[in-house]
């Protein structure tokens, strides 16, 4: 079975949706799939790090003067209009249709997938907004929200089979490995984890790093998770010089091991969500993107994180008073397994397995076909 990937990264985009194409892909290929991945040349791609992992990637060439589409509120994440880059992928896939052909981006909709559709067999979709039409055989979304049975009923086919919740979260094998380990949360809180995503492009690691150290004594062990791309990495290196209690972890292939350590943390609401939920890791969120809103605001109203807010309004005394109230919260080990049982972490195993069984119906389809 042949699987190829059209995922970005940018300092725009951020590196999740890479990361959670990765997590799959290895799952596939250690079933035997072939795989290959088209990227464009974003700034702050991911390229040379999907090759570490040992993936092809066709590279599809940037420019910030290109032009772009503005049909759907993240068409400029394309770097491209959605023509161009079905143009361009097509280059890449050939004449031969790949299996699967997975799509994991907010600037591509029913448009690119209909140019596409000679050139695979089927079609998966990665969504988290379920603000545009698809046209696609399997679609994942694996957010939690109270209506999700009914959330892409007017942007897919009828046909479609959908993998809805944290049950498909793409999470990296060893989440469900120190799954097995960690216990619930209990007081007191001696180890925080500060992680703003790979690149945090508003340095929100810096601003609660300013809050933490205005509390002393809160926290024995503090680990702050940062990207040497990031623009702030230096920065925050000298932050932290004259706090012995600080940990500062670059480019990490993981972050299971310090959340499993961690008893408290402190992040933004994307992907990571759900694994901290995994760990059982009670979190403070702050919501650095439009898409992370609407999730977060359910996850707050099902009692399963602490909502700081967006970015946009966050400021030094919300983050304090947010921290300062889960340091002697009282039903901390209540909320830890709460969020134990919304993610159980095996959620790429059971996509695998849905996309091989769909690709052997296909094919013992064609067999009948040719053998009536």
């Amino acid at each position: 079975m042949r699987v190829v990937f059209r995922v970005d990264a940018s300092l725009a985009i951020g590196t999740g949706h890479v990361i959670r194409c990765l997590t799959l892909a290895k799952v596939l290929r250690e079933n035997g799939a072939n795989i290959d991945f088209i990227c464009r040349q974003h700034e702050g791609n991911f390229i040379n790090k999907i090759r570490s992992d040992g993936f092809n990637v066709f590279e599809l060439s940037y420019s910030k003067e290109s032009k772009v589409d503005d049909k759907l509120s993240h068409s400029h994440w394309l770097g491209a209009t959605q023509q161009k880059d079905a143009k361009d992928s097509i280059a890449v896939l050939g004449t031969s249709k790949t299996d699967w052909l997975v799509v994991d981006h907010y600037a591509i909709d029913e448009d690119w997938q209909q140019v596409l559709k000679p050139y695979y067999c089927k079609l998966m979709v990665i969504d988290d907004l379920a603000d545009r039409k698809h046209q696609c055989d399997l679609l994942l979304d694996q957010n939690l929200f109270e209506n999700m049975s009914i959330r892409y009923l007017h942007n897919t086919p009828s046909q479609c089979v959908k993998l809805l919740g944290p049950e498909y979260a793409l999470l990296q094998p060893e989440y469900a490995e120190l799954r097995k380990e960690v216990t619930p949360r209990t007081l007191p809180i001696k180890r925080l984890l500060v992680f703003f995503g790979g690149v945090d492009h508003y340095n929100i690691t810096e601003l609660t790093l300013d809050v933490v150290n205005k509390m002393p004594a809160s926290f024995e062990t503090i680990d702050v998770v940062l990207s040497t791309n990031s623009l702030h990495y230096d920065v925050i290196k000298r932050h932290i010089a004259n706090y012995p209690n600080i940990h500062l972890h670059s480019d990490l292939p993981t972050l299971a091991p310090l959340m499993a350590r961690a008893d408290l943390s402190i992040g933004a609401g994307g992907s990571t969500n759900w694994e901290r939920f995994c760990l059982g890791l009670p979190s403070i969120v702050v919501t650095l993107a439009n898409n992370q809103v609407l999730v977060n605001q359910c996850l707050k109203k099902m009692g399963l994180i602490e909502l700081v807010g967006d970015v946009s309004t966050i400021t030094r005394n919300l983050i304090y008073f947010s921290i300062k109230k889960i340091l002697f919260r009282g039903d901390l080990q209540g909320w830890s397994e709460s969020c134990l049982s919304t993610c159980l972490g095996n959620g790429c195993m059971l996509v695998s397995d849905v996309m091989f069984e769909i690709c052997d119906s296909v094919m013992l389809k064609d067999v009948k076909h040719e053998n009536p």
